[in-house]
């Protein structure tokens, strides 16, 4: 293999393994010159890959779909039932292997000519999530900005209410069951945000690179777990706590999320569920020790008292007490 030719495919695994490259930063990378790189790009595009360039002082080079399917040593009957299986695990119908595919996904996409893609979204047009479409587009070109830290608009629908739009600095796609989680910094709103995939409806990439902000592991799981228990409910309560809303936030964490202060020493925070079990759920994640109030329906009120009057009945019975447990009406 004659240097030339190693070059360049060193120079195609770096532009497949990132969205943007700077040319000095290629040319560091390569340690060649600019001028250099500038020829094995030129070698590239010889070869049929579509490698744009960005003029300016912030300029470089992109991997960019060609008009015909670059060499990939497939044929475009190949390319197509791979994409289509990758879109079949990415999108949540096979039960392992969802992240992996879609970073696959995401590589092929990227270079999949136009007319083969037409021939993808035929055989396996997007499928609704639970909540709506999820778009294996907009799954990909997020996978995307969030492997290269570039910023993107998002066009979001909520449950209830318009589609609005959000400038973000995707952080990770999370699977979770047959649903996609978009974990974000907001940054009109200057602070993370977890979006379920199948209600973002479109995507623009700013062509912005961030350097993305420090998330551990275990506050993504946080997030997700927010996103996936808030939402509309059945019965709602709200816990006036005698907590500063700066140290109600910093001992909920994410679990924080909808409370607002109430004067400088209290905290309102809106708890809800299916039920009024959920609500006592709910109210059990108060520190101990700290006072509250509970503003409550008055039907869900008088259901609590059961319920708590009948757990407080069994902490009582002494161990081995064999009577039976006296059976109270409910609500549910």
């Amino acid at each position: 293999m004659s240097d030339a030719t190693g070059r360049a495919l060193t120079l195609l695994s770096l532009l497949q393994s990132h969205r943007h490259w700077p040319a000095s930063e290629l040319a560091e990378r390569m340690g060649v010159t600019v001028r250099t790189v500038r020829r094995d790009v030129e070698r590239l595009r010889g070869l049929g890959y579509r490698v744009d360039s960005v003029p300016g002082v912030y300029g470089g080079y992109r991997l960019e779909a060609s008009a015909a399917l670059p060499p990939l040593l497939l044929t475009d009957e190949e390319a197509v039932t791979i994409a289509l299986g990758l879109r079949m695990a990415a999108t949540g119908r096979l039960r392992r292997g969802a992240e992996s595919a879609l970073s696959a996904l995401a590589k092929l996409e990227q270079v999949l000519p136009q007319r083969l893609r037409r021939q993808v979204k035929a055989l396996a047009p997007d499928h609704g999530g639970k909540g709506g479409d999820l778009s294996s587009k907009v799954l990909t070109d997020l996978a995307l900005a969030c492997r290269d830290r570039e910023r993107v608009r998002l066009t979001y629908r909520p449950p209830k209410g318009r589609n609005e739009s959000r400038r973000v600095e995707p952080y990770a796609l999370v699977p979770d069951g047959t649903d996609w989680y978009l974990v974000c910094w907001d940054l009109d709103r200057a602070d993370w945000r977890t979006f379920r995939a199948d209600r973002l409806t479109a995507m623009e990439s700013l062509r912005v690179r961030f350097n993305p902000r420090p998330l551990t592991p275990e506050r993504i799981d946080d997030l997700i777990a927010v996103t996936r228990t808030w939402g509309p409910s059945t019965e709602t309560a709200t816990a006036v706590v005698d907590l500063p809303f700066n140290a109600f936030k910093a001992a909920f964490g994410e679990w924080a999320h909808g409370a607002a202060p109430d004067g400088p020493n209290r905290t309102r925070w809106p708890v809800g569920g299916a039920s009024a079990r959920d609500i006592a759920y709910g109210l059990s994640w108060i520190p101990a020790g700290t006072a509250y109030r509970v503003e409550l329906a008055e039907s869900d009120r008088a259901e609590l008292r059961v319920l708590l009057r009948g757990m407080l009945e069994a902490l009582e019975r002494p161990p081995g007490d064999g009577r039976p447990a006296t059976r109270r009406a409910s609500a549910d």
